[in-house]
């Protein structure tokens, strides 16, 4: 993974109706709160001229199911709800050939997320690798409904860049929608509270930082997580962009502190609504904050670049 942003646009979606029950099928078009338009998946997110007015834009690639010649092969597209199930997938090279060889990207060689497409759930996982390519996990998906995974990974092969591509999955059983949770600035999950500083903007990078606290203290002693004191995953309601960055900083540096902040430079791909999610480590356990947010309008020209120079740097 890298410590900028990797984002990808992907629009699919599916139709259901309150108590009746979720099947395996295709979608027939965007879902959410603001979908985007239908885009075809071997293509990525243009960015707009400056002379439309639209200023530099986040590129967005990533989340197609084949890009840079490779392509994720999920071998479990469909599964029960609230059963637990391997959940297995292939990364095949421009041949088709199981790819067996990455780059360790922190402290793991593939990062996988699983998210409903109502964005309730979340799953951050690292699932495990055969000796033939194939990699598998077991899943317990809380709810019936359609899914979307997304796998992160750099191939070993020299030059090779960093990638997340993504798949539909659909969970069968008894469907009920929810509905996205409303914008907040603070998140409770084990007994901690996060608040969330900061806002995400379209076409600049804006910081956002995140504080942790338990009982009312701040919680000063965070454990490193996969090289990181956090990590934080958006998602773009409607067609499930996908936004990845890392903390300004990272343990051992000689200046990041271990909490009670955790600092994230990002830039958004669009206007729109997202869903933030904040993986955390105390006590031994990781815990995950999820914050739901709007983005405001895209800044002029001017502004983006100011911003941009401003910026602390981030490379794969």
């Amino acid at each position: 993974m890298n410590a900028g942003l990797k984002i990808t646009a992907f629009a699919a979606g599916l139709a259901a109706t309150f108590g009746t029950a979720y099947g395996v099928g295709k979608g027939v078009g965007p879902v959410g709160e603001d979908p985007a338009p239908a885009r075809h998946e071997s293509h990525r997110e243009a960015s707009p001229s400056p002379e439309k007015g639209g200023g530099h834009r986040a590129a967005a690639g990533g989340l197609q199911i084949s890009e840079g010649g490779y392509t994720l092969d999920l071998q479990t597209p469909s599964l029960a709800a609230r059963a637990r199930t391997d959940l297995r997938f292939v990364i095949r090279d421009d041949s088709g050939r199981a790819v067996t060889a990455y780059q360790r990207e922190h402290d793991k060689e593939l990062h996988l997320i699983v998210a409903s497409r109502d964005l309730v759930t979340y799953r951050h996982l690292h699932p495990a690798r055969a000796a033939d390519g194939t990699w598998s996990i077991p899943v317990d998906l809380p709810r019936a409904g359609g899914y979307r995974v997304f796998a992160d990974f750099t191939p070993a092969k020299k030059g090779a860049a960093n990638l997340t591509l993504g798949a539909d999955l659909a969970a069968s059983g008894p469907y009920e929608p929810q509905d996205l949770p409303a914008p907040k600035a603070t998140a409770e999950v084990d007994g901690y509270q996060v608040r969330l500083d900061g806002a995400l903007r379209p076409g600049a990078a804006s910081e956002l930082k995140l504080n942790v606290s338990r009982d009312g203290k701040p919680v000063r002693d965070l454990q490193p997580y996969l090289g990181a004191y956090g990590h934080l995953v958006a998602l773009r309601s409607g067609d499930l962009a996908y936004l990845h960055v890392h903390p300004n900083g990272e343990p051992g540096d000689g200046k990041t502190r271990p909490g009670p902040g955790i600092s994230f430079s990002a830039t958004a791909p669009s206007s729109g609504t997202y869903r933030l999610f904040l993986d955390f480590k105390h006590d031994g356990k990781v815990r995950t904050a999820a914050f739901t947010v709007r983005t405001g309008t895209a800044p002029s020209p001017e502004e983006t670049a100011s911003h941009e120079e401003a910026a602390p740097g981030h490379g794969h």
